[in-house]
């Protein structure tokens, strides 16, 4: 915090208070200034964490800020849902609970050729 002044600087500025205020009252003004500068110290520091956590608090409302459904361009057609229906997969194999020493129903083998042949 000092380092604007020099050694030789603070002597000169000690040397000088002790012959205006004299050697029992210096003490006492030390201490003053030390309490006045610890409060500063601690206002500042609490203005300073005053300050980040609101930072932090708008940073949180506008990560949480959700957009609004966008409109389709005008002129558009909107889609439909689409459903899917299951297939029969061409693997029997892959299928989940599949015996390799059975044979599938004879529904499930014409679906399975149907979609081979597509």
């Amino acid at each position: 915090m000092m380092n604007f002044m020099g050694f030789s600087e603070t002597i000169f500025l000690f040397l000088l208070a002790l012959v205006i205020f004299g050697p029992k009252k210096l003490p006492e003004i030390a201490r003053q200034i030390g309490k006045a500068l610890n409060e500063f110290r601690r206002a500042s520091n609490e203005f300073k964490a005053q300050i980040e956590s609101e930072i932090s608090q708008l940073e949180m409302e506008n990560h949480q800020q959700i957009l609004p459904p966008s409109q389709p361009p005008q002129g558009s057609v909107a889609a439909s849902p689409v459903t899917l229906e299951p297939v029969a997969s061409p693997n029997p194999a892959l299928e989940p609970g599949f015996d390799p020493g059975s044979e599938p129903p004879a529904s499930e083998r014409q679906a399975i050729l149907k979609a081979h042949d597509a």
